[in-house]
């Protein structure tokens, strides 16, 4: 998948065109930092969203040609400029990192989606816009692929969730599958909680897939890159449902002998 805090963004993988490393890093330093101010630290809340704002200050003085106030967004400005980035998708990422701080559970998987469509799917657009692809039929792939990913680093990370009291599994479907959040307190794995996981792993198995063709659209080395990406989102969830879905034992994760049979997939 992807490495460093913000998980579902690949770090200029050798397998992009040489071109778009540099501006993929400097997205990725600008989210990542972002996520941090969320996710990182002792700071109160109120620090928190302080230090978001001053993001967005930032974003603003783009949008209004004026000089950035540090290297960073100076280095996003030129982004912006060179390859006409939409800054809402941006501030789509603030927003879903805003959102952290202050909401830590889902009602139902209408307001997983919501929160995926600004801290998922933006990534996804933002990579197609770098690589001049923004096509609808795109974006729409694009779309399914990250928020399925998205998804898949929820299952994934369920114990480091609930250890910063978050749980994104949805309310309403919990208790449908009659599990509670004494199933995280114990790390209880009962056929409930296998159930529920079980449910929420196919799902994002099938917008993973429904978003695949995208991989097979676009041409060479990105390609493979979007092929080689949902490879290891899928190949997560293999890990989850083989380990009955105990993630609290172990986070399962892509190791180096899993590489070569992503690749193999994806080629």
């Amino acid at each position: 998948m992807s490495i460093g805090h913000y998980e579902n963004f690949p770090v200029a993988s050798l397998l992009l065109p040489p071109a778009l490393r540099v501006p993929i890093a400097v997205i990725y330093r600008f989210a990542r930092s972002a996520d941090d101010f969320a996710d990182e630290g002792d700071l109160p809340n109120t620090e928190r969203l302080r230090q978001l704002d001053a993001y967005r200050v930032e974003l603003s003085r783009i949008a209004r040609g004026e000089p950035p106030g540090s290297p960073l967004f100076a280095d996003l400005a030129r982004i912006v400029r060179a390859h006409q980035i939409p800054l809402q998708l941006l501030h789509d990422l603030l927003d879903a990192f805003s959102q952290d701080v202050v909401k830590n559970r889902y009602a139902n998987f209408a307001e997983v989606l919501d929160y995926c469509r600004r801290s998922a799917n933006p990534v996804g657009r933002l990579l197609l816009h770098l690589f001049g692809a923004s096509s609808p039929e795109n974006l729409r792939d694009s779309d399914a692929v990250c928020t399925g990913l998205q998804l898949v680093n929820f299952w994934q990370d369920v114990a480091l969730d609930y250890a910063k009291d978050r749980i994104y599994l949805p309310q309403d479907e919990m208790a449908r599958f009659g599990v509670g959040e004494a199933h995280l307190t114990d790390r209880r794995r009962d056929a409930a909680w296998r159930s529920l996981l079980g449910f929420q792993a196919e799902r994002a198995r099938a917008m993973l897939e429904s978003g695949a063709p995208l991989g097979s659209r676009l041409p060479g080395r990105i390609g493979l890159e979007i092929r080689t990406t949902v490879q290891g989102g899928l190949r997560i969830l293999d890990k989850l449902a083989a380990a009955e879905f105990d993630m609290f034992l172990r986070r399962p994760t892509l190791k180096w002998f899993d590489w070569p049979l992503l690749l193999l997939r994806a080629l």
